[in-house]
Parts: C-alpha cells; sequence; structure tokens
C-alpha cells in the first residue's frame, strides 16, 4: 500500500484524484502551479462530497475527515517523502515534461511515478526522466468524473517493472477502482474506442442525420450508456476531445480525423458548460 501520493494538477481530474486517495485513507498531497486554482479545488472537492453525503454515498462527517487529508501544496519541494505521485496537469507532452524532470530530482527513489495522460505514449514520458526511475514509471488513466466512475486504464511503459504494474493495480483496487492493463498505444483502449463514436456523431450531426440532444438519448437509451456523446463533450469541454482526437489523427490516420464543426466551435469559443455554450446552451 501507498501510504502518502502525491497529485500534480489541481483541475477537474487532479482534484478528483486527490480526494479518491483520500476517501480510502491516503494522505494526499496536491500540487498546481496555479494558485488560485489550487484554491479553488478545496471548495470544488467539498462540492463533490456534498453531492455524495445527499446522495447516501458518503458518511455525513466526510467533509470535514477527507479533506483534512488533503495538504494543498504550493511547490513540490514537499513531495520528497510521497510513495507515489500521480502527475495530472495539461495535456500537453512539453508540460508534463518539465514537470516529471521537476519532481524527478526531489522525489525519493522508491517512488512510484504514474501519469494520468488520456493520449500520450507513457514509455515517450517515462523517458523524460531518470533511467533509474523508468522501472517505476506507470500510466493510471482515470476517467471523469473521478470520483463516480470506476475504471482505471493501467498502462506499463516498455522499462516497467511487473512489480510497479502488480503494486499500481492492487492500489486501485484498494482505492474502490477497478483496473485494467493496456498496452502503451496512442490513446490507449477506451479512447479510441469513444473518440470514434464522437466522430461519427459529430458526422451524424453534420449530415442533419440526428440532433445532439436526439444522439446522446438514442445512445442513453438504445446503448445502455450513463451520457451521451455530446453532453459528455460540454461536460469535459470540447476542446479537449478534438486535442485528442488530433493526437489519435496524427497516430492512427483518417479514421481519427476530427470532424469540422468541433474545430469551428472550439475557435468561436463555444467549448462546453464552463463556456457557458458547446453543443448545449447553459
Amino acid at each position: 500500500m501507498f501510504k502518502t501520493i502525491g497529485v500534480i494538477g489541481a483541475g477537474l481530474m487532479g482534484s478528483e484524484i486527490a480526494l479518491v486517495f483520500a476517501l480510502a485513507g491516503r494522505q494526499v498531497k496536491l500540487h498546481d502551479s496555479n494558485a488560485k486554482l489550487l484554491k479553488e479545488s478545496e471548495s470544488r472537492l467539498e462540492r463533490v462530497l456534498q453531492k455524495g453525503i445527499s446522495r447516501g454515498v458518503y458518511e455525513t462527517n466526510a467533509i470535514e475527515t477527507v479533506l483534512s487529508r488533503i495538504d494543498l501544496c504550493g511547490s513540490l519541494k514537499s513531495y520528497s517523502d510521497c510513495d507515489l505521485v500521480v502527475e495530472a496537469v495539461f495535456e500537453d507532452e512539453e508540460v508534463k515534461a518539465s514537470v516529471l524532470s521537476e519532481l524527478d530530482l526531489i522525489a525519493k527513489p522508491t517512488c512510484v511515478f504514474a501519469s494520468n495522460t488520456s493520449s500520450i505514449s507513457i514509455t515517450t514520458l517515462a523517458s523524460k526522466v531518470s533511467e533509474s526511475r523508468r522501472a517505476r514509471f506507470i500510466g493510471t488513466h482515470f476517467f471523469s468524473p473521478v470520483s463516480r466512475m470506476k475504471l482505471v486504464e493501467v498502462i506499463p511503459a516498455l522499462d516497467t517493472d511487473d512489480s510497479t504494474v502488480a503494486q499500481v493495480m492492487a492500489e486501485c483496487v484498494e482505492i474502490g477502482k477497478t483496473p485494467v492493463k493496456v498496452k502503451d498505444v496512442v490513446g490507449f483502449a477506451v479512447n479510441r474506442l469513444l473518440h470514434a463514436m464522437m466522430i461519427e456523431a459529430t458526422r451524424l450531426v453534420e449530415e442533419g442525420v440526428a440532433s445532439p440532444a436526439d444522439i446522446d438519448v438514442a445512445c442513453r437509451l438504445g446503448l445502455g450508456h450513463p451520457i451521451g456523446p455530446f453532453q459528455l463533450m460540454d461536460a469535459t469541454q470540447i476542446s479537449l476531445s478534438l486535442q485528442v482526437q488530433e493526437i489519435l489523427f496524427d497516430a492512427y490516420g483518417d479514421r481519427f480525423k476530427p470532424r469540422p464543426v468541433m474545430k469551428q466551435m472550439v475557435s468561436a469559443g463555444y467549448n462546453g458548460k464552463r463556456s457557458g455554450r458547446g453543443w448545449y446552451k447553459a
């Protein structure tokens, strides 16, 4: 079991990754270079916990108990005692490389590094740290919202040791998640399936076959999905979906070519719920 967990990135994904570890009784450090975002993460997690309490998922004293286990850190210097660090910063290879290189100089030799990237090669990211640490570098792709979604894709890099894979798979189970081991290919497994569907759903809208709302209903009631593809894009930001599709397009060609309407929407600032307008109007 990993006792002290570090999470880097206090956005929607990183803050909830910190939360699920804290809910499992781990001591957690949460850092973001954006001090405002880091501070806002606390109130965001309070809201998540309050919703869980209202649904009967968490105990009534969960807010105070769980948040007391999360230490908001303005610097990575305090991460020297972490047993596991999960990187969940912006989905950009250079940004991730900078953070990982800095952390490599701070973390203890036995610390396991995990990246929450959704599309970047884990082997490529592992190359950004010292050779001696690469056996303890792995991908852990959580799904949004992390507090409710059970799946974690666990992705070994070329040099990841089998014992690291076993440790991380066991940790996922202990924090209430279900891990699946996936080969280190661009997009891993779920994103390749998901974005193939998103691209086809968007093509249906462009062709006038059905509206985004009707396709969402069809996916929920006809396929048993908890949320439709357009609702999902709005919730996670359309720009992120577009970015992932561009990465998949570079790797696999035309089957993942982003649809023109998505590029138009992102250029217009129609980026989903947080912008007030996406496929739906807020």
